[in-house]
């Protein structure tokens, strides 16, 4: 059987929890792994899924989200596949941004009417994981749903800062709730297999990625024309009224980028001998822009847990758990630990540099940074050292914010040289 489905891939709002990595671009076009995007997950997923009609929503700094897409997936002539952007728009329907997750999908409907299908899937573009939505769906079919959500079994502690639903044995959700307090979280366990009851994974939280069956969507809109929002109205609408709103549990690796510690966290995992997340898969591969750049090139750096990616000109004494990104360039003698450093947008000429008398692009010698993002196209001079800490206070300045004990360098600031951000030096440490 032919799985007629049409993907909508939601670019969120202002995404100002992942600030300063949102004051320039939307969420799905941050940068990560060094090479690729966050759009660039929900697609993947959907293309190895053999899903190839993806619709991506947007609507606040979406510039660079376009020209990435636009630059990255064709399709052949002979194909009826296409990744085409909805940015949101006036119409004789409605004068307004999109007000929601679910409103972005009505304001989006007259799109469709020129697509044949019968099931809608909605995705996030700010997650991370790796899943095949062929079987989500087959799923829905045979339950015969009208919307199957995507769970994953989650701790007591994680589990209020979730969408918490209560599944019933033959796998239809009879209640959600939305973040509950730890003193009702007794009330919403799930039946789960054995090994996650032994992990105390006994809560299905929902992943914010749907799958509609087309009559139920539009019928829900026309019911709640005032709803804005899936999670907290259009799904809870839909289960109030006994409407076959199914759970499809999904034990694999997830996480939401939220802020800039999970942010932070993700990229840095990728470092791990056995990361969860896996760049290095024959079947489930990760698509991106191909840049054609040249291989990297090191001299003498001590390398220990690195993912580089390529065009990257390294004299660094030592790396260690770091995502060195695309074009970055690090002087000698630096030290890098817990970096994840998004690289450069092109390559800069030493003519340049000569000429000019500027602080290159890249990390000068002689540096020490760690637990910091670094933004694309960084200017650092010689002698810096930036280091985050779980003790530092929150700070916003013109040049770097420091979040939950993270530095993040902006996009294209310049850090003289001799500055200090953050926490003070190692003791043992000299500038020679």
């Amino acid at each position: 059987m032919i799985i007629k489905m049409i993907s909508l891939i939601l670019g969120g709002g202002a995404g100002t929890r992942l600030f300063p990595l949102t004051e320039q671009r939307s969420k799905p076009a941050v940068p990560i792994g060094g090479k690729y995007r966050l759009i660039d997950i929900p697609i993947s997923n959907c293309l190895n899924s053999g899903l190839k009609r993806m619709f991506v929503l947007t609507q606040f700094n979406s510039a660079s989200l376009n020209q990435h897409i636009k630059n990255t997936y064709h399709f052949d002539a002979f194909s009826s596949g296409f990744v085409d952007i909805l940015a949101a728009e006036q119409t004789r329907g409605s004068d307004k941004w999109f007000q929601g997750t679910a409103d972005a999908v009505r304001q989006t409907k007259h799109h469709l009417s020129n697509h044949e299908y019968d099931f809608i899937m909605i995705l996030s573009g700010d997650q991370l994981y790796q899943m095949d939505f062929e079987k989500m769906a087959r799923y829905h079919i045979n339950q015969g749903a009208d919307i199957t959500i995507a769970t994953i079994p989650v701790t007591a502690k994680d589990a209020t800062a979730f969408g918490i639903m209560k599944v019933q044995k033959d796998g239809y959700i009879e209640a959600f709730v939305e973040k509950p307090p730890m003193k009702e979280l007794p009330n919403w366990k799930s039946e789960v297999s054995a090994a996650n009851k032994k992990a105390g994974k006994v809560y299905l939280a929902s992943m914010g990625i749907y799958i509609f069956s087309k009559k139920a969507i539009w019928d829900l809109f026309d019911k709640y024309a005032d709803a804005v929002d899936f999670g907290k109205e259009i799904i809870p609408a839909a289960i109030n009224e006994k409407r076959k709103v199914a759970s499809y549990e999904y034990n694999g690796y997830w996480t939401d980028i939220g802020n800039i510690a999970s942010f932070f966290e993700a990229n840095i995992a990728l470092t791990d001998n056995l990361p969860d997340f896996n760049l290095f898969d024959n079947v489930k591969p990760i698509f991106t822009r191909p840049r054609m750049l040249p291989p990297s090139k090191f001299f003498g750096t001590v390398f220990r847990k690195v993912v580089v990616a390529e065009g990257c000109i390294v004299h660094a004494e030592r790396i260690e758990k770091s995502v060195i990104g695309i074009r970055s360039r690090i002087g000698n003698y630096t030290v890098l630990s817990n970096v994840y450093m998004m690289g450069n947008d092109y390559f800069q000429q030493l003519q340049e540099v000569v000429e000019t008398d500027a602080i290159p692009m890249g990390i000068g010698r002689h540096c020490i940074i760690e637990n910091a993002i670094l933004d694309k196209d960084c200017r650092i001079g010689d002698n810096v050292v930036i280091r985050g800490a779980k003790d530092l206070p929150d700070e916003e300045t013109e040049t770097h914010s420091i979040k939950g004990g993270i530095v993040v360098v902006k996009k294209r600031a310049i850090i003289p040289a001799g500055s200090r951000i953050g926490a003070p030096p190692p003791t043992d440490w000299t500038i020679t």
